[in-house]
């Protein structure tokens, strides 16, 4: 199942926090341009790192993947 709007949520909520693309990248132990994959929808983040996403970005798991557009 993709989350067609989980990019966009991953760079909004990383954008209100102040972080860098690098910054999130070094946190989850990943690089700059798979952040920036997994933002403009070109590759889906796995689970694991879905959840390692949401412990950097200090948000739910629910706020991450909801549909704030509906």
């Amino acid at each position: 199942m993709k989350i067609s709007h989980l990019g966009n949520n991953i760079q909004t909520i990383r954008k209100f926090r102040g972080m860098k693309q690098q910054e999130l990248a070094d946190k989850i132990g990943t690089t700059q341009p798979r952040v920036s994959e997994w933002e403009n929808d070109k590759v889906e983040p796995t689970l694991y790192n879905i959840i390692r996403i949401v412990d950097a970005l200090r948000v739910s798991f629910e706020d991450l993947t909801e549909d704030v557009t509906a």
